[in-house]
């Protein structure tokens, strides 16, 4: 169970960290992947109009891949860096060169659920000529 961020860092396997002042030189030297990643985390800092980690415990951090290993953004401080809404990690990812990214949240309830497959079966669900489920 991840309930914390070491063992969701553990999941992910994420390998080590990066600050935000590397970045430019592992993308020079062509090191740094094509995609980032950012995933919720567990909230580390407090501040903003969101201060409250009750009642918004998660936040998102990104990861990015540098010579094929995850490594997580960190601050100039070297803590995590967090954002709490995905639009604000979208401005900091296309500001530093990434043209697209993948996001995950492992942690937050209601994003675990597969899909069940029998019941989706029995369902009537009318096909178009090329193949898409008619909405």
């Amino acid at each position: 169970m991840m309930n914390n961020n070491e063992s969701l860092e553990a999941y992910l396997q994420i390998a080590g960290v990066i600050t935000q002042a590397e970045l430019p030189i592992v993308r020079e030297q062509g090191r740094i992947g094509d995609f980032a990643v950012a995933y919720r985390i567990y909230r580390n800092k407090q501040g903003g109009g969101f201060g409250d980690p009750g009642k918004h415990p998660f936040a998102w951090a990104a990861l990015v891949y540098v010579d094929g290993s995850p490594l997580r953004l960190n601050s100039a401080r070297g803590c995590c860096r967090e954002w709490l809404t995905l639009d604000r990690v979208g401005q900091w990812m296309l500001a530093n060169g990434f043209k697209y990214w993948w996001t995950r949240n492992d942690i937050e309830p209601g994003n675990g659920g597969l899909i069940d497959v029998e019941s989706d079966l029995d369902s009537e669900v009318s096909i178009d000529a090329q193949g898409f489920p008619e909405l």
